[in-house]
Order: structure tokens, then C-alpha cells, then sequence
């Protein structure tokens, strides 16, 4: 039976971490891998074809989806009120390529989450501010958030979690639907966050300008997940990963 478990170090980062997974549905064995850590101030670029299971283990991370076997554990983080089943839900934020946006303006989409957050409304107001700046979405605020276009919709989405400033973040192809102009948008505000001390999981099967921000990589080729660090200022094509852990991963 998978199990899941919170627990709070104020001296140490946020981090949520799976050890010894197995994911199978219907019989069939999607993946398994003996360890993952996915922490603040670390920025990894998830690397691999399309179809070979990014966005499942992204699920899994974000407590969307529970595992057939092993643990997930979150460290670092307030403990889970007794009603949440699942303890690491809501512990990574995970933004689809589609994000999922509320019916409502976009100024709606960007100040509800604020009503559930403890912290100064002032400084929450500002980062708003800030952000819709950042996004270029000042002239948008009134329209409908379901007419935006695709990357518009991308860059509210990101413009939202920059604005909760997480701890982990995870971006599933983020800049698919976006032209040269919304990628660098998005680019800033990913530089912003990373030096806030974001921990954030990018997936991408192609090398990008927003992948060049990484630090760290996870490569799922040939059903094996190979981690490890990236050279600074290095093309992520041609990168050489450092492997500090390789993961027996069978992918269907």
C-alpha cells in the first residue's frame, strides 16, 4: 500500500521525496524508481519523449495520483489539516499546459487564491501588481479568462503561482502554446522565482530558453530515469549530466 507523510523542520528546505515507487494500472507496470528528491532552490528541466511519462510522474509528485506501492514523504512544510487524506496534496503547485482557470475575469483568476493565504495583504497586493506587469495582462483584466488565447492562458497561470510565491512548483510543457514574446515574459518571472528559492520540476522534451534556467536534470530514456546536475551556462542538449542516481524505470 502506498503511504504519504508530512513533516515540519524550520531549519530545513521543502522538499518532497519518493522512494521505492511502482506505478501500475490494470496489471500493467507503467514505471518504478528507487528514489526522487524534488526541493527548494533547485531547478530541474524533465527531459524525455512525449508519451514516456512526464506528466504522470509530475501527477504523482503533486498528489494527484497515488502510487501502487512505496512512499512519498514531504518535508519542510506545515503539517496537512486531519481531513486531507492524502498529506502531500497542495504541497507542489502543478500548472498544466491547459491550465485549469476559474470562470470569471482575469483579475478574478489572480486574487482568488490570495483569500486562503496567511500573509501580509499588502505585500500580496503589490506582488499582484507586479505581476500583471510582468504577465502584460494590465489590459486584459476585465475580459473573460476562457477567451483568453493559449498563451495568455499560460501566462495568467504562471503570473497566479509567481504572485503565491511556492516552494515547489511544477510546469508541464509551459511555453508549448506561447510565442517568443509570452516565453520571455515567463522566462523573468521563472528567474524570479528561482531566485526567491522556488524548487520547480519543468518538463520539456525540447531544449528551450526556459529549460536554460536548470540546474538539474531528470532523463527518462530507454525506461531508465538518469539524475543529476547541470554545468552552469551549459546548452541542455549538449549538457553532461553528472549521474548520481539511476532509476530502473519501465514506461508503457
Amino acid at each position: 500500500m502506498p503511504t504519504f507523510n508530512t513533516t515540519t523542520d524550520t531549519r530545513a528546505k521543502a522538499k518532497i521525496i519518493a522512494k521505492n515507487l511502482e506505478m501500475r494500472f490494470e496489471n500493467k507496470q507503467l514505471f518504478s524508481a528507487e528514489e526522487l528528491v524534488f526541493e527548494q532552490n533547485r531547478v530541474i528541466h524533465l527531459q524525455g519523449d512525449n508519451g514516456c511519462g512526464k506528466t504522470t510522474l509530475m501527477k504523482l509528485l503533486a498528489g494527484f495520483i497515488s502510487p501502487t506501492a512505496g512512499t512519498i514523504q514531504a518535508q519542510g512544510f506545515s503539517i496537512a489539516p486531519w481531513w486531507r487524506s492524502n498529506s502531500i496534496t497542495g504541497k507542489a503547485i502543478y500548472l498544466h499546459q491547459h491550465p485549469y482557470l476559474f470562470e470569471g475575469s482575469v483579475m478574478y483568476n489572480l486574487t482568488y487564491p490570495l483569500r486562503f493565504l496567511n500573509g501580509d495583504k499588502e505585500l500580496l497586493k503589490a506582488r499582484t501588481e507586479q505581476a500583471i506587469d510582468k504577465a502584460q495582462l494590465r489590459h486584459l483584466l476585465t475580459q473573460a479568462a476562457s477567451s483568453l488565447s493559449g498563451g495568455e492562458k499560460q501566462r495568467l497561470a504562471i503570473a497566479r503561482a509567481w504572485i503565491i510565491q511556492p516552494k515547489l512548483l511544477m510546469l508541464d510543457e509551459p511555453t508549448s502554446n506561447m510565442d517568443k514574446h509570452s516565453q520571455q515574459l515567463v522566462l523573468q518571472m521563472i528567474v524570479d522565482l528561482k531566485q526567491q528559492g522556488t524548487g520547480m520540476l519543468i518538463s520539456s522534451h525540447q531544449t528551450c530558453m526556459l529549460t536554460k534556467v536548470c540546474d538539474h536534470a531528470w532523463l527518462i530514456c530507454d525506461k531508465t530515469i538518469t539524475s543529476g546536475n547541470i554545468s552552469a551556462n551549459q546548452d541542455m542538449t549538449n549538457a553532461h549530466i553528472d549521474v548520481s542516481t539511476r532509476l530502473n524505470v519501465s514506461i508503457g
